[in-house]
């Protein structure tokens, strides 16, 4: 039986390197931790994952509420149908705003590609004459509750004074995004087209 063979110790100079090594190595480890630990609890988030609506906190509920169509049924919710829904409540004046603000909607669910079926564009009160609908157009009986419900529905401190809000209800019935009067389509499309990505 022979002995076990005994390594050499290393050479000071090749010990002191290795150390360094690992050193370098926790420090690198440890650093990326702790900024990304900073950024973190400062509140930054990378471009890509901010939304550009405002995040409703809490979200409105409308679970409580019965939307009725305008044809008298009732708007069922089915959470399980993963279904979005683009939520807009104008005044009762509202023209060519109005028009405007479905036009908006309308191109806005056409980009949603082959998930535009997985969105339903709610328009409560009459609709002005000349508005664009299309199959996704729910209209819903107008309704002080509902409308009570919305966070400021008829525009807000510093909002411009014409256009109208628009919201997104989530599957489940609550109001997570509000969008200002006047509010950029680009920015509604780019935040649904992220929820239309959750399953």
């Amino acid at each position: 039986m022979t002995a076990p063979r005994v390594e050499p110790p290393l050479p000071p100079v090749q010990r002191d390197r290795n150390r360094w090594l690992l050193v370098l190595i926790l420090v690198l480890f440890l650093g990326s931790a702790l900024v990304a630990g900073a950024l973190r609890f400062s509140g930054w988030r990378p471009a890509g994952m901010q939304n550009r609506g405002e995040l409703l906190n809490p979200p409105a509920d409308l679970r409580g509420q019965t939307l009725r169509l305008s044809d008298g049924t009732v708007y069922d919710w089915r959470p399980v149908e993963r279904h979005w829904r683009i939520l807009v409540a104008p005044p009762a004046d509202c023209a060519s705003d109005c028009v405007e603000l479905s036009r908006q909607l309308d191109l806005v669910w056409q980009l949603f590609g082959r998930n535009a079926d997985r969105v339903d564009i709610l328009w409560v009160g009459e609709v002005p004459e000349g508005a664009i609908r299309n199959s996704a157009w729910r209209v819903v009986e107008a309704d002080r509750n509902l409308r009570a419900t919305l966070p400021r529905v008829d525009g807000g401190t510093g909002e411009a004074d014409n256009g109208v809000p628009a919201y997104v209800v989530d599957p489940n019935g609550f109001v997570i995004l509000r969008y200002a009067p006047g509010f950029d389509p680009g920015d509604l499309r780019g935040d649904m087209a992220k929820l239309l990505k959750l399953r």
